[in-house]
């Protein structure tokens, strides 16, 4: 069976809604790394210095990152001299099935919730990122799974984020603890700690301050709210959210290098992934940090905040190729009949 087939019937079991969410949000990426991989293939015919080159050029194009692709690209060679490959298009499922090993990685994006009570999920990021629309989505997700939620105006430096964090809980129906702009974000998370034990929730979700991840004050500020959520959770945070915008690409790895190694980051969340050609910065992550992506942002609904799940990644990104494939089987599978 060829491999494309495999993909396919491994996501045949998925939720049809699921998957054409993966397709929509992953369109541009799609076209910026796939269909020109398969333009180059086709053009170019033989394998030689050239197509190489080109290749990385592509590849670097959509961030899937520099020390990857030379891994990759010489991975490749070697591919290329065991079996004796010629044709430019025999690389094709080679390629294809490279980029799944590099996403698939260990897949631990399922989110770690706590089985004896409340689930308590801080999210750290800077400004501008998506971080109290992520907040909003997921309030909604989990109210949509029958989960009671309330939210916690943790970032009360930023002009306008309390309120907006109020819209965000207006939309999903949940209510939203808070104090004065200005206020000790520490004190605020207290408050909403108490509240949600009094009212027996099932999940907080905690917004803090996304000022410039290298200050020691902002540090300083995320281990006082840690302490103050230890002492009355003892297992909390059970979740420490790095919210990146994808379409920053390197720049929002270079962020979570910064801001993982400092805040306690269990795991990613990539918004705007639908606003881009450089969802390859997916593959870039899960080869450079230590740290899985648990929900990907690939669209503007309420319903496009997803669990990351490299298998409907690969298959978005590959939709087309798997389509030829089947093509392909089918025609010589007549022309064996006649």
């Amino acid at each position: 069976m060829s491999f494309f087939k495999k993909l396919k019937e491994s996501i045949a079991a998925k939720t049809e809604s699921v998957t054409n969410i993966f397709k929509e949000g992953l369109e541009k990426t799609r076209k910026g790394l796939v269909e020109k991989v398969t333009e180059l293939i086709t053009r170019r015919k033989k394998i030689d210095e050239a197509f190489y080159e080109e290749l990385e050029e592509i590849l670097i194009g959509a961030d899937v990152g520099v020390t990857t692709v030379m891994n990759l690209i010489d991975e490749l060679r070697d591919e290329v001299k065991k079996r004796k490959i010629e044709e430019a298009a025999e690389l094709q499922p080679v390629l294809s099935e490279k980029l799944v090993g590099l996403l698939r990685g260990d897949d631990t994006s399922k989110l770690n919730m706590n089985p004896n009570g409340m689930t308590v999920i801080l999210f750290v990021g800077v400004n501008g990122v998506g971080k109290t629309t992520t907040i909003g989505k997921l309030a909604h997700r989990f109210k949509q799974e029958g989960k009671s939620v309330l939210l916690a105006a943790g970032d009360t430096f930023r002009a306008g984020a309390i309120e907006q964090l109020e819209v965000w809980g207006q939309r999903a129906g949940v209510d939203v603890i808070k104090q004065q702009a200005g206020s000790d974000p520490a004190a605020v998370m207290f408050d909403a700690v108490q509240a949600a034990k009094q009212r027996n929730v099932d999940v907080l979700l905690c917004d803090t301050a996304g000022r410039l991840q290298n200050k020691s004050n902002l540090m300083e500020e995320l281990n006082k709210i840690f302490r103050v959520i230890q002492r009355e959770v003892p297992d909390a945070p059970h979740e420490v959210l790095m919210v990146l915008d994808a379409t920053t690409g390197q720049n929002a790895l270079n962020q979570a290098k910064l801001f993982g190694e400092k805040s306690g980051v269990t795991g990613l969340v990539l918004t705007k992934l639908d606003g881009t050609a450089k969802g390859g910065i997916v593959i870039a992550i899960r080869q450079e940090l230590n740290l899985p992506v648990k929900l990907v942002g690939l669209g503007e609904k309420m319903g496009d905040l997803q669990e990351f799940d490299s298998e409907q990644f690969v298959h978005a990104l590959f939709a087309g190729l798997i389509a030829e494939a089947e093509q392909a089987e089918d025609e010589q599978a007549d022309d064996q009949q006649a």
